[in-house]
C-alpha cells in the first residue's frame, strides 16, 4: 500500500459530521477537562524533553527547571482535580490504597502484570 492508497483508506474511517462533538464542547466541563489534558501532555513532554538532553544529549540537568515543569503540570492537574470535584489529597490517597492492594508485599513485575482491576476500580470508587 503506498501513502495516497493508504490516506484513502484512512479518510473512510473518518468522521465528517462533527456535531456530536460540538454539542459535547457545549459542556464547560469537558472544556476545562480537555484543557488540563492537554496541558499536562505538554508540561510532561517539557519535563522529559529536559531529561532526554541531560541523559542522551550530555546538557547540564536543569533541577531548577525541573522543579517549574512540576508546578506547571500541578497547575494543570489543579483544574482536573477542580472539575472533577476532588481533592488533590482524595486522588493521592486513593492512589496510594490502590497501590498497596496491588503490591501487598512489595512490587513484582507478577503483581504488576497480573493486576486485579475490580479490587481497583473497587478502591477508587469507595467514598
Amino acid at each position: 500500500m503506498d501513502a495516497k492508497e493508504y490516506l484513502k483508506a484512512c479518510l473512510k474511517t473518518e468522521t465528517v459530521d462533527f456535531t456530536p462533538v460540538q454539542e459535547r464542547l457545549q459542556d464547560t466541563g469537558n472544556i476545562r477537562l480537555l484543557h488540563a489534558a492537554i496541558g499536562l501532555c505538554t508540561e510532561t513532554g517539557e519535563f522529559q524533553d529536559a531529561l532526554k538532553k541531560a541523559i542522551f544529549y550530555g546538557k547540564t540537568l536543569d533541577r531548577t527547571n525541573l522543579v517549574e515543569e512540576l508546578g506547571d503540570i500541578m497547575w494543570y492537574v489543579a483544574i482536573a482535580t477542580d472539575e472533577l470535584g476532588v481533592t488533590l489529597e482524595e486522588v493521592m490517597d486513593k492512589n496510594a490504597e490502590k497501590l498497596a492492594a496491588r503490591y501487598k508485599d512489595g512490587f513484582t513485575e507478577k503483581q504488576a502484570l497480573e493486576r486485579n482491576l475490580k479490587e481497583e476500580r473497587d478502591i477508587l470508587e469507595k467514598k
